[in-house]
């Protein structure tokens, strides 16, 4: 199997990018985003898909964390889905439960070609909830669900994320994101027992 690395750029009016990926790297991270909660969960991402994965991004986080966080996970996608490759010899399918005190989430992925996500179980107050910003830039739980949208549709990806309980957003959002790590890495994963693409149709 091949070098499984990509780098992306991308810089707009709202935010300027850039996402190194390894997915045969041990977990090293370097992330730099100007939001300290989103660093905390892409950092986790990395150390628990056991990717190397460096993010820096620039953006208009005096006006909210909303474009940076956006951007940061449409630039990770695409990152992501180059660094796969033809997907050759991959498990394709990955799948984790993850328990985070008194919150369980769980995700599912197959790496398809196909992009969709479903999201669901995250309790009514999650969309009002606000992690961090004494002093610093806060981030908003109501953007969850389009981070793993964004993620997703340019990973080229089919991704479920669900709650199944919970009570503290921390805990809700971090079990949310290690659980996609842990599926991720399951789906990237050689599968000494496929040579060749894991699709009927011979392409992913």
């Amino acid at each position: 199997m091949s070098d499984r690395i990509a780098r992306v750029e991308r810089t707009t009016k709202e935010s300027s990018i850039t996402v190194e990926i390894d997915l045969d790297g041990t977990g090293r991270t370097e992330i730099s985003t100007g939001i300290p909660f989103y660093d905390h969960m892409l950092t986790a991402l990395g150390q628990h898909g056991s990717f190397d994965l460096t993010v820096q991004a620039q953006g208009d986080v005096e006006i909210e964390a909303h474009h940076t966080v956006e951007d940061t996970a449409i630039v990770l996608g695409q990152a992501f889905g180059q660094a796969l490759g033809d997907k050759r010899g991959i498990r394709r399918f990955g799948d984790c439960f993850i328990p985070m005190d008194e919150t369980l989430a769980h995700a599912s992925v197959d790496v398809s070609g196909r992009p969709y996500c479903v999201f669901t179980g995250e309790p009514d107050y999650m969309v009002h909830s606000v992690i961090g910003g004494y002093p610093g830039v806060p981030y908003s739980t109501v953007i969850n669900r389009h981070v793993f949208e964004s993620f997703a549709f340019h990973a080229r990806i089919a991704l479920h994320v669900r709650v199944l309980y919970g009570r503290d957003p921390h805990h809700i959002t971090e079990a949310e994101f290690k659980a996609v790590a842990r599926a991720l890495r399951e789906a990237v994963e050689p599968d000494p027992r496929v040579a060749g693409i894991p699709s009927t149709k011979g392409s992913l």
